[in-house]
C-alpha cells in the first residue's frame, strides 16, 4: 500500500455571468474555452462579467459590454440620432438579413450623393480641363508629324 499525497491545492477557476445575473452560466477550471450562443439572447446591449480566481485565492473581475444583433440590420435615412426636426420628414427605411436570399434592390439603402462628392468631382474635372488646356504642348520634333500636323497628308503619301 502506498501513501500518495493528496493534492489539496485549489485550481484556478473562472465564473462567467451574463447581464448581472447572480448565478454564473458557466463555471470551469482554467484555462478554458466558453461558447456563448447569442441566438438565445434578445437583440440589444448585454454585459458579460468574468470572475477569475487564481490558485492563491486572489480574484479579478472583468466586464465586457457587447451588442447582439441576430435580426436584420436596419438602416434609416433622413433622420439622425438627436436631430432637431420640424415639419414633414421623408424617411427611408431598409432592413436586410444575411439569412435572406440576395436581392440587389434591397441589399443597398438608397440615399442621395453627399455634397462633398459633388464638390470633389467638380474640382477634379476643373483641374483636368485646366491641365489639358495649359500643359499640353506638342514637342517641336513631333509638331510636323501627321498626327499633330494641321494639314492632312497627301492621299498618295505614305
Amino acid at each position: 500500500m502506498t501513501n500518495d499525497p493528496i493534492d489539496e491545492t485549489p485550481s484556478a477557476r473562472v465564473q462567467i455571468y451574463l447581464d448581472g445575473s447572480e448565478h454564473p452560466f458557466s463555471e470551469r477550471d482554467l484555462p478554458t474555452a466558453i461558447t456563448l450562443d447569442t441566438n438565445t439572447l434578445a437583440d440589444g446591449p448585454h454585459r458579460l462579467t468574468i470572475r477569475a480566481t487564481d490558485r492563491t485565492g486572489k480574484v479579478s473581475v472583468r466586464e465586457v459590454p457587447f451588442k447582439v444583433r441576430n435580426g436584420p440590420g436596419v438602416t434609416v435615412t433622413g433622420l439622425v440620432p438627436d436631430a432637431v426636426c420640424h415639419g414633414v420628414i421623408q424617411l427611408g427605411v431598409n432592413a436586410f438579413s444575411a439569412e435572406e436570399p440576395f436581392e440587389p434592390q434591397r441589399a443597398e439603402t438608397h440615399s442621395s450623393i453627399p455634397v462633398w462628392v459633388w464638390v470633389m468631382t467638380l474640382g477634379i474635372v476643373a483641374w483636368a480641363a485646366w491641365y489639358g488646356a495649359s500643359m499640353w504642348r506638342v514637342p517641336s520634333q513631333y509638331a510636323t508629324t501627321p498626327t499633330y500636323s494641321a494639314t492632312p497628308p497627301a492621299s498618295g503619301a505614305r
